[in-house]
């Protein structure tokens, strides 16, 4: 029953979730994340694959037996080569009926990929033709590394001016914090589970940037519509209007998270841990982490952040310091009349003017009639003289 009443609440917005008011704790909880991340940038690196760190190529049918007997082969053949060349990486490729395994090795010449393909297919009993092999230049990955990175840059200039366009230039600051702590946490993750870095790692980056970028424009469009005009009353602060947007939006920025975490969660875990397909494990690891932390970028970081930018101009410090100032009275018991809130009507007594007026002075229920008093022998007075001394009687 308590996780009913909490996901209603959420639904209407009505959970009071003080996520604003504890941002300490989420910028301390963002810096500890961050700084474990460049740890292991500093530490353990990325495994990057050939073609940003250079290597061959092997390519053998899966119809020879297990991956594992086509790694110890390949690893067999190298050693007989001598230089030290030893298999990166082993992953089973490609469709049904056209399954192969691909061992990626560090930088071999001509003479030593020629003469190690001739030992598998010897090994195995093929042809030599059927083992394929390619060489990647470390220069391809560079290429690729500085068009991503100048993408990145184009991505998020173009969204600093969107946002001052659409908002102001403290929610373009707080969107691009929580863009660039989205790529860190991301990266970290990626590199403490040693996952190969790929193009297809970068362009997953690439991909995130833009659903994290959704769900902060979703909130402060939520943050914008309830503090439209908030210095002209003294009920809210800043961050008090900005908070209830978080909750406000919350339920709906977990749904799309989940909706979009769904899918990609079943190429990660079912295409490629359960089918092999290894060329798709690069992209959906990094999809699904980003995702995932980009719903809690966009809440605990985006909002409070922009919360504490909004708090050091001076037409909100006034309006905060009016809305504490106005609390406290209350409390004390010393609001005047002027200051204290006007109490609700009932739809009863909401009559707009027009009606009052035609009404007039109606009188209420139980009450006595204001008109003419009646005259003639009940006691009441006529328009003359009526039963004053002196009168004329009729």
């Amino acid at each position: 029953m308590a996780g009913a009443g909490l996901a209603s609440r959420l639904y209407r917005g009505e959970a009071g979730l003080d996520i604003v008011g504890r941002r300490r704790v989420w910028f301390s909880v963002a810096a500890t994340l961050a700084m474990i991340s460049v740890l292991s940038f500093a530490f353990l690196r990325f495994d990057l694959g050939i073609e940003f760190a250079g290597g061959n190529s092997i390519q053998v049918p899966a119809s020879v037996g297990t991956l594992e007997q086509a790694e110890e082969t390949v690893d067999a053949a190298l050693a007989a080569e001598g230089g030290g060349a030893e298999v990166v990486t082993a992953q089973k490729v490609g469709g049904t009926g056209d399954d192969f395994y691909e061992m990626r090795t560090s930088q071999l010449s001509a003479e030593q990929a020629n003469a190690v393909k001739a030992a598998v297919a010897q090994e195995f009993g093929i042809p030599v033709g059927d083992v394929g092999g390619e060489q990647v230049s470390q220069a391809w990955g560079s290429q690729v590394t500085e068009r991503a990175v100048l993408g990145l840059l184009i991505f998020l200039v173009l969204v600093m001016v969107y946002l001052v366009l659409r908002f102001e230039w403290r929610m373009a600051v707080g969107a691009v914090a929580s863009l660039l702590m989205n790529l860190i946490l991301t990266a970290g993750i990626y590199s403490l589970v040693g996952f190969e870095v790929t193009p297809s790692t970068v362009v997953g980056f690439l991909t995130i940037l833009g659903f994290a970028l959704y769900d902060v424009v979703v909130v402060f469009d939520k943050v914008q519509e309830n503090t439209r005009g908030i210095t002209a009353n003294n009920n809210q602060t800043y961050g008090e209007a900005a908070n209830l947007a978080i909750n406000q939006s919350l339920m709906r920025s977990l749904n799309t998270s989940i909706v979009a975490l769904l899918p990609v969660g079943g190429l990660l875990f079912i295409g490629a841990g359960l089918f092999g397909a290894g060329t798709l494990k690069d992209l959906g690891l990094v999809l699904f982490v980003g995702m995932a932390v980009a719903f809690f970028s966009s809440i605990t970081l985006a909002t409070p952040l922009l919360v504490l930018l909004k708090n050091q101009e001076p037409r909100i410090q006034a309006h905060n310091k009016r809305v504490l100032a106005r609390r406290a009275a209350l409390e004390r018991g010393e609001s005047s009349a002027k200051n204290a809130p006007r109490p609700v009507e009932s739809p009863a007594e909401q009559i707009d003017p027009e009606t009052a007026a035609l009404a007039g002075a109606a009188p209420r229920v139980g009450a006595r009639p204001a008109g003419k008093r009646p005259s003639g022998g009940r006691g009441g007075r006529s328009g003359g003289g009526g039963n004053r001394p002196g009168g004329k009687r009729r």
